[in-house]
């Protein structure tokens, strides 16, 4: 629970004049409630002291070996407790104050670039693209300063398309926007929504560009659905023949298209305003060649920006998180030109938001808790995660440069690379630095740029970031900044859980584990943050086993909790209650609901059981040298039907998965433990010792009431039940499960 108040940096400043106060660009508050947080948090270190305790003391000669399991799985947990609340024990709330950043510097505002990336046309569709595009391009901010790059990875003349067609229609969108203050700038998620159009010129002005923005969206989706784009629309722009018969996915020539140049004095809106710099990349790729994912197209971008527009200030993004906020580069600005800590700001992170979210958050994708307190908690302790979307960057940090106290960055840079240049010849000399070869022999991907080798490369890149002294930011404003899609199937959620654990595994047994890359770099509390999220694979070990064993133990009438009455049985009721009480508060303050955080506890046992495990699994295989790290883009596309029970918060089991077989026989393994337990009961078998199966009883009872939603698939008429096959695998291999032997 975090309430926000105490010292600002302003009343630190009390003293020194009001002129040193007003530069201020930002304010840091540090969390209310701390000693009533630590003194909990200590409360509950010495119950799970306690439990180890109990466990080594009082082990019995009946399901010995059963009974050590449990004691190494509460080891873990206590231990990654302890890494979760260090987590937390720093919290720290940023201010922005944009209104004085207008007032004293709005002639002096640097040029930010804007990165977009997107790799597949199928999965990640153009108009949703180009709406993440036109979004950024209508910011509140001078155009004449504002550039937006879209980096296809698919190397795709749909996409290039949809940019141009883009293009054309940002003359009428982004003046739209200016003159009735939109507030939601993605065109596709503007008209999603209900407008009050009472007002007649509004009313008037908004058919028609919704007539514009209807049009277009049709032309692009008519190519999409063709697969090509015809001779009359290619004959129309010469950047189409970059396309031809030889270009492949993964094999063509690097293509840079300056689509709006932004120095051009006829690059103007139909209100005669100044349209940003629009540029479309597509690197080379060659078979044989490492492309570094997503790490690769951002290292890429950073070159040819540098030689187009050489922006100080980077955002990037991913293709299918538009800007909400107008102004978010105004309140990212505030912590780089601060003038007295803003030259150590080397990025701005934004948590991760969503605009089809439903209610109660069915797959728990959003993460109150996690946005509001851990990732702020982080913050304090200078070691704010780079997340890979949604941050804005210094240049100078993201290129390899190290921080240093003597020397000013210069944020006003209004050099031309490109005077005296045309716009193809300019073109010819970036398509080098997107080539394959280019980063050979150089420090790309190692101290320059994102590092490469790691499949959460954003994660590494952040680190070394902060090990060469930068200090970067994490802002969570009360008005999301960006909005992307989450997931609205439960397999795609799992796998792109499983992607990461994997990667973030992975960084763990690497050069940059915070431990000892870290070391004597970054803040110790920084260095327990990161491996809050690098330990999730593991902790998936101790998990399978309780969700297990206790309900093995209760099928064979072999105990391995304490007894009730006993008084060892009060540590483990009492970590159970507090954790609990304490999750379920701190989530409702964040602003999830009840039912929320209830989803939340099925979805933290659902993805330790699959999604970690098979990341854990697939980490050691790659460590052992069997197999390699691979990436994968999630659809961000679904049927009608399967969105009308994701609105309707109906979890979909729709596809033939071994992880909805594991969470299958669990729910089955645990829903026939407490029907046993209970008919003992019923039946006096187990009467004399109950008091030493009520734990077990309780935790399968709590596992049957969380997997209440996987018992209804098994009966559900729908597409989204479970397969039939699943169903008779769980059943099989729950019943067989039953008849182990408890030792």
């Amino acid at each position: 629970m975090v309430l926000y108040t105490e010292k600002s940096k302003r009343e630190k400043m009390k003293g020194h004049g009001e002129e040193a106060a007003a530069v201020l660009l930002f304010e840091t508050k540090e969390a209310k409630g701390r000693t009533a947080f630590k003194l909990i948090s200590l409360t509950i270190f010495l119950g799970i002291v306690s439990i180890w305790a109990y466990r080594i003391i009082c082990i019995p000669r009946t399901g010995r070996y059963a009974w050590i399991g449990m004691f190494i799985s509460e080891l873990i947990f206590g231990i990654y407790w302890i890494f979760t609340q260090s987590a937390r024990w720093n919290v720290v709330f940023r201010h922005p104050f944009k209104h004085r950043l207008s007032l004293r510097y709005e002639d002096k505002l640097p040029r930010v670039d804007i990165f977009v990336c997107t790799a597949d046309p199928i999965l990640e569709p153009p108009s949703m693209v180009i709406s993440t595009v036109l979004s950024v391009m209508s910011y509140n901010y001078p155009h004449g300063k504002l550039s937006v790059y879209l980096s296809d990875d698919g190397g795709s003349e749909l996409t290039f398309y949809a940019l141009l067609e883009a293009s054309k229609f940002s003359k009428y969108w982004i003046p739209f926007c200016k003159k009735f203050n939109v507030e939601q700038r993605s065109p596709q998620a503007y008209f999603a929504r209900n407008i009050d159009m009472n007002h007649p010129e509004f009313k008037q002005e908004i058919c028609n560009i919704k007539k514009l923005y209807e049009d277009m969206k049709r032309r692009i989706e008519s190519a999409v659905e063709k697969g090509c784009i015809s001779n009359d629309i290619k004959d129309q722009h010469r950047g189409f023949l970059e396309w031809n018969s030889k270009v492949t996915k993964k094999d063509h020539q690097s293509i840079v298209k300056i689509i709006i140049d932004g120095w051009n004095p006829n690059a103007i809106d139909i209100e005669g305003n100044k349209l940003p710099t629009l540029v479309y990349l597509s690197r080379e790729k060659r078979p044989g060649w490492a492309h570094n994912f997503k790490a690769g197209s951002m290292n890429a971008l950073t070159r040819v920006s540098s030689k187009i527009t050489n922006a100080p200030i980077i955002l990037n993004l991913d293709c299918d998180m538009y800007a909400n906020d107008p102004d978010a580069i105004r309140d990212a600005l505030c912590f780089f030109m601060d003038e007295e800590r803003g030259h150590q700001t080397s990025y701005v992170q934004y948590p991760q938001r969503y605009d089809n979210i439903t209610k109660n958050d069915i797959y728990s994708n959003v993460a109150f808790a996690t946005n509001k307190i851990e990732l702020a908690g982080i913050d304090g302790f200078g070691g704010t995660l780079y997340c890979g979307t949604g941050c804005f960057h210094r240049r100078e940090s993201l290129c390899g440069n190290k921080y240093s106290k003597d020397h000013k960055f210069e944020l006003h840079n209004e050099k031309s690379n490109t005077k005296g240049k045309t716009v193809q010849e300019l073109e010819e000399e970036c398509k080098p630095l997107a080539n394959c070869n280019y980063e050979k022999g150089t420090q790309w991907g190692k101290e320059m740029g994102l590092v490469y080798g790691c499949p959460v490369e954003d994660i590494v890149t952040g680190l070394t970031i902060q090990c060469r002294g930068w200090k970067p930011v994490f802002y969570n404003p009360t008005k999301h900044a960006f909005l992307g899609i989450a997931p609205t199937t439960l397999d795609v959620a799992l796998i792109q859980f499983k992607r990461w654990a994997e990667g973030l595994f992975q960084i763990f047994f690497s050069k940059y584990c915070p431990f000892i890359y870290g070391h004597g770099k970054i803040n110790l509390g920084a260095q327990m943050g990161y491996c809050v999220y690098l330990l999730w694979a593991p902790v998936s070990l101790p998990t399978m086993y309780y969700v297990i064993i206790p309900a093995l133990g209760l099928l064979h009438n072999v105990p391995l909790f304490p007894e009730v009455s006993s008084l060892w049985f009060l540590p483990f009721a009492y970590v159970f209650a507090a954790k609990t009480i304490y999750s379920l508060v701190e989530d409702l303050i964040c602003g999830d609901t009840l039912k929320g955080w209830w989803n939340l506890q099925r979805m933290w046992i659902i993805r330790r059981t699959t999604s970690y495990l098979f990341a854990f699994i697939d980490t050691v295989i790659w460590q052992l040298g069997f197999a390699q790290t691979s990436f994968s883009v999630t659809a961000k596309v679904v049927d009608d039907d399967v969105l009308k029970r994701y609105q309707q918060e109906i979890m979909e089991f729709g596809t033939l998965s071994i992880m909805f077989t594991i969470i299958a026989t669990i729910a089955l393994l645990n829903l026939f433990s407490l029907g046993w337990g209970i008919k003992n009961v019923v039946f006096g078998t187990i009467l004399m010792d109950l008091e030493k199966f009520i734990p077990q009883m309780t935790i399968s009872g709590l596992l049957v009431l969380l997997n209440i939603p996987v018992y209804q698939a098994f009966f559900r008429n729908d597409k989204g039940c479970l397969p039939s096959s699943i169903v008779f695998k769980s059943i099989v291999i729950a019943s067989l499960a039953c008849l182990m032997p408890i030792y």
